[in-house]
């Protein structure tokens, strides 16, 4: 049985490493923005970035892979990653204020 490829589902990541100071936030922002998923990025303590966003499975895939990676400068050493029911975060994806 094949499962429907515009179901929406929704992961929950953390990344950690060197991951501030070098537009971590603005490159998920953008990435995210480019393959059309929902949701949020946001800072947590001075070595963790935290995202959760919505989308198609190949989006989310595709999305999981960024964060992974992150920008050039950035080096990602640990990721953490939770899939979740979706809530149907409103179009769009947004810079939060860091914890």
């Amino acid at each position: 049985m094949q499962s429907n490829p515009r179901k929406i589902i929704c992961v929950h990541i953390w990344v950690k490493g060197r991951v501030q100071g070098v537009g971590f936030r603005a490159h998920v922002e953008y990435y995210a923005l480019e393959i059309g998923v929902s949701g949020w990025v946001r800072n947590v303590g001075w070595d963790t970035v935290e995202a959760v966003a919505e989308g198609t499975r190949e989006q989310i895939d595709q999305f999981i892979e960024m964060m992974k990676t992150g920008p050039r400068s950035s080096r990602v050493d640990e990721t953490r990653i939770e899939y979740e029911t979706p809530t149907g975060y409103p179009i769009g994806f947004i810079v939060k204020h860091s914890m």
